[in-house]
């Protein structure tokens, strides 16, 4: 039997590296000025939240979801947790001002139906951000080379499949964002240099709210 807890402290510290920091700040600033006029923000996958600690720190009341206990247990106290699976969520309609995907959408093996889960967890005039990795850039390409890299768990690739499974509950905008190249972290929209493909999107009016 593997040490999960001993995996998690192992992803903890190579978190502290300056490079990741540095990614989770760009994030972290993007998830802030996209989230105005929010209060309460479910993050789906969420592992030991170090990004919502972030958001917590800023006002936001954070729940995350992560089907781990583990990652979980290495959550900070500032946001409420919830173990359980992205297909399976079991919150009330309308619980939430906005839900956050943050590289996690594409492990989930029933992306189709966390979407629509997620979609009836959301206020009307709720936000959804589903940040994913884009396997066009340079980041993806070198990362998934490299036997024991996280990008290799990935389940799902095909971004104009998951934008047309999102635009089904969702009026969507996109665009590509965090040029990463080598240890170097900048702005980019570029598709070969962006590590992340964003879709940001507002429900849609659906039967079961009519």
């Amino acid at each position: 039997m593997k040490d999960t807890g001993n995996i998690e402290e192992r992803y903890l510290e190579s978190c502290r590296k300056e490079f990741w920091q540095k990614v989770f700040q760009f994030e972290l600033q993007y998830l802030i000025e996209h989230l105005e006029g929010c209060r309460d923000v479910l993050s789906v996958g969420c592992g030991p939240a170090i990004i919502e600690a972030g958001l917590a720190e800023q006002g936001f009341r954070v729940v995350g979801l992560d089907v781990s206990r583990e990652a979980l247990s290495c959550a900070p106290d500032s946001i409420r947790k919830v173990v359980g699976s992205a297909e399976d969520m079991n919150f009330r309609e309308s619980s939430f001002d906005a839900a956050i995907f943050v590289a996690s959408l594409q492990f989930i093996e029933d992306y189709k139906k966390a979407i629509l889960k997620t979609a009836q967890a959301l206020r009307p005039n709720g936000k959804l951000i589903v940040m994913l990795l884009n396997p066009e850039s340079d980041y993806f390409r070198e990362r998934i080379r490299k036997y024991d890299s996280y990008v290799r768990k990935i389940r799902h690739d095909n971004l104009k499949e998951i934008e047309t499974s999102i635009a089904e509950f969702f009026q969507i905008v996109t665009e590509y964002f965090l040029g990463i190249r080598g240890e170097n972290i900048f702005d980019s929209s570029d598709p070969s240099e962006a590590a992340l493909y964003i879709i940001r999107g507002t429900p849609k009016i659906m039967e079961w709210e009519l």
